[in-house]
């Protein structure tokens, strides 16, 4: 009970100082960032200009998957477009230089490799997919109200801090509550259970693994050892890499969060596409 406590306010501890510190500094430089030569460049350039730009952005933006969420909220405030937002949603927390290097080094360079290829292509294709089956519409009214647009090119803390405390006075409750459940999941469900169980290669041992790592908050970071402990004792190398993806690309404190910005069936459709992603992911790892 002590460990999940303890969790549970590490976990806390840490969205809380991510998401206020990177909304603060993203309405603080509100001005300087050129949000409408952006949108020109999602509305006038070629889609796959548009999502090679989302998948740049999202290779520079070492986040995890909460920490994603006022950029997404940013982006969105500021007309980017929802196909664009979603395919950053997607590829930010699961891809990183410096995690493809350590990726690289502990499970050898093709998985690197082919891990890149999987992700990018998924990303792009969800995100495209979503904004088609017309998932915009599935914004709530803190995203889909744009902020006031600031031209001025001063750093205002003032204003700053009134804009992440509006944001935060709507996503923090969900934040919490997100924290508690991952750290009562992550606390019960012990590695050595997951290893235990699933260290054959049998297809349907895919997508549990791509469940289970759902509710878990795990960075990518601190999932690739695992990862290679995991690969070490037995476990298939497909339900590994879907349990990598779906824990590092989605988590139940980034769902609650989600929810407090995206109606339920965005958040239900965020919530299969993973799944589907982890899974495809997983089954396409038995080729190499």
């Amino acid at each position: 009970m002590i460990d999940i406590i303890q969790t549970f306010l590490k976990i806390a501890f840490e969205l809380t100082l991510l998401f206020v510190g990177i909304s603060f500094v993203l309405n603080l430089l509100q001005g300087f960032i050129p949000y409408q030569k952006i949108e020109d460049l999602m509305n006038n350039s070629h889609p796959i200009l548009q999502a090679a730009v989302a998948v740049g952005f999202a290779f520079v933006t070492p986040f995890c998957s909460c920490s994603t969420i006022p950029i997404v909220v940013n982006l969105l405030r500021n007309k980017v477009k929802f196909s664009i937002v979603m395919i950053f949603l997607f590829a930010s927390p699961v891809l990183d230089l410096t995690i493809l290097t350590l990726m690289t080094y502990l499970l050898g360079w093709k998985v690197s490799l082919f891990y890149s290829l999987i992700t990018i292509t998924l990303s792009i294709m969800i995100g495209f997919s979503l904004s088609a089956l017309g998932f915009e519409r599935q914004l709530r009214n803190v995203v889909v109200e744009n902020m006031p647009s600031r031209q001025d090119k001063n750093l205002n803390f003032r204003l700053a801090g009134k804009e992440t405390w509006e944001l935060m006075k709507t996503v923090y409750p969900f934040l919490i509550l997100g924290a508690a459940i991952g750290a009562l999941i992550y606390g019960a469900v012990p590695t050595t259970w997951i290893t235990s169980y699933m260290g054959e290669e049998h297809w349907w041992l895919v997508p549990i693994a791509a469940i289970i790592g759902l509710p878990l908050y795990i960075r990518l970071s601190t999932m690739i050892p695992i990862s290679q402990i995991m690969v070490a004792k037995g476990m298939a190398l497909g339900p590994v890499m879907a349990l990598m993806i779906s824990s590092a690309g989605a988590s139940l404190p980034e769902v609650t969060m989600l929810h407090s910005i995206f109606k339920k069936k965005l958040v239900i459709a965020f919530v299969g596409s993973v799944v589907f992603m982890s899974s495809v992911s997983g089954f396409l790892f038995y080729l190499i």
